[in-house]
């Protein structure tokens, strides 16, 4: 009787321990799928337009003008560059203008 007490304890003890280990393993397994979120950044409107490099095509956004244009990519020539704008008060979201940045300018 004495032995068979002891195999019970052992099996009892061998199935806890059993259980802690595959515990362990889940909660490993939960652990490492976690994802870690990524901070993001919504920029809409002029703040859009703010970060976006000078490009040699252009598309202007709203509440830009010729000159905002012209001084944030450092192009004093838009107007002469673009023969199809008669008039640097006339610009409108979504006209495509060709500008030629500077150098070495990013924004």
């Amino acid at each position: 009787m004495a032995g068979e007490s002891r195999r019970r304890r052992r099996r009892a003890a061998a199935e806890a321990v059993a259980w802690c280990l595959a515990l362990g393993v889940v909660a490993l397994l939960l652990v490492g799928s976690v994802e870690k979120e990524e901070a993001v950044v919504v920029v809409r409107g002029a703040r859009l337009a703010a970060a976006r490099p000078c490009e040699e095509i252009y598309v202007v956004e709203e509440g830009e003008t010729l000159h905002s244009i012209s001084d944030r990519c450092g192009d004093p020539y838009i107007l002469e560059q673009n023969p199809h704008v008669h008039d640097p008060d006339d610009v409108f979201p979504g006209l495509v203008i060709k500008i030629t940045p500077r150098p070495g300018r990013r924004n």
